[in-house]
């Protein structure tokens, strides 16, 4: 019984040396020098990829492309004169506000020039309030008070806007300017009290270029520009 047992015994023995020996050979021993299991849920944080610390992976992405990515020198070259320095203060509006459309910004300037130019024409002082800053507003509607002292009358016919090109652009904090030079055709006549001409023409198209600064404050929940300079321009 006792020789039985002990045989037994020794072939178990020889088997789990047989299976440790097995075992070994397949899935190897610890060095010390393993790499951790993976988590496959964690997230991975700058520089952790094995990379160099601060690498190529350690940037903050900027809107709208790729991190730090300086932008084509003609990125606003649709939109601007010729030999314009705009690009860099529209470059700034584009970073503070993504959303800001070159194209967009002179649809809307144009549309601001005929409202602008019609409102003053029939001396609409509350539509031009809303569209021109304060010191603007004021030179305006002096303007208008003057020719209504003299019982004269403005008549202004929009007929065409050639061009508007953006010739300047401005950053300062969070105050953005951009200067716009339009080139219209209008019919344009004022007339006395008694109904003759004083100045312009009834029936004569004639070619103006104005050169038109709008302001507005970047991130405000306003999205108006407003006029804040005027001066002919050639």
């Amino acid at each position: 019984m006792q020789e039985s047992f002990d045989l037994t015994t020794l072939i178990f023995l020889a088997l789990a040396v047989f299976v440790i020996w097995r075992l070994r050979s397949v899935l190897g021993t610890k060095t010390g020098n393993e790499k951790p299991p993976q988590d496959p849920f964690r997230r991975e944080t700058p520089g952790s990829r094995g990379g160099r610390p601060g690498g190529a992976d350690n940037v903050v992405r900027l809107p709208n492309g790729a991190a730090g990515a300086p932008s084509s020198p003609d990125r606003w070259k649709s939109v601007s004169a010729p030999g314009a320095n705009a690009a860099e203060g529209l470059d700034e509006i584009a970073r503070q506000e993504p959303q800001f459309n070159g194209r967009e910004f002179l649809e809307g300037a144009k549309m601001a020039y005929e409202m602008i130019v019609t409102a003053f024409a029939a001396g609409d002082r509350a539509a031009l309030k809303d569209l021109l800053s304060k010191e603007v507003y004021e030179g305006f509607e002096a303007a208008i008070s003057d020719r209504e002292a003299r019982g004269e009358k403005a008549e202004t016919t929009f007929v065409a806007i050639d061009k508007a090109e953006i010739t300047g652009a401005e950053v300062k904090g969070k105050s953005a300017q951009i200067t716009v030079r339009i080139v219209s055709e209008l019919i344009s006549v004022t007339r006395g009290s008694g109904g003759e001409v004083v100045e312009g023409s009834a029936d004569q198209v004639v070619d103006v270029t104005d050169v038109w600064t709008f302001a507005r404050q970047l991130g405000a929940r306003d999205p108006n520009w407003q006029l804040v300079a005027t001066e002919a321009g050639q």
